[in-house]
């Protein structure tokens, strides 16, 4: 995921007009379920690349009791716990126009 995209959305929740979600699908319901599905792709991306990030510091064979914290570990995980909710990434990556979505055609098998 672009670091950019990322911090495009607001860090917090504010109202956003309904009319302006609906407009592209005319339905505010399919908006919305659009929305929430690609938010948890972005959960999922987010927390793949901080899992990825992660591993570096993991030292085969360590023990529990002999964990102890890295600098570099801590600023990672702020810079994660800093960035806006997939959510509020996802509704304005949606106002922006940059979400593709389509209609699963039914298929008809033939007799």
């Amino acid at each position: 995921m672009e670091a950019k995209k990322k911090l495009n959305a607001p860090k917090v929740a504010a109202t956003v007009d309904i009319e302006k979600v609906a407009e592209p699908t005319g339905n505010i319901y399919e908006a919305i379920i659009i929305i929430a599905k690609r938010a948890a792709q972005i959960a999922d991306e987010l927390k793949l690349e901080i899992n990825e990030k992660m591993e570096e510091f993991n030292i085969p064979g360590e023990i529990l009791e002999e964990v102890f914290e890295n600098k570099e570990q801590i600023e990672l995980s702020r810079y994660f716990e800093n960035l806006p909710k997939p959510h509020l990434m996802a509704l304005q990556e949606w106002l922006d126009g940059e979400i593709y979505y389509r209609y699963a055609e039914s298929e008809s098998k033939p007799d």
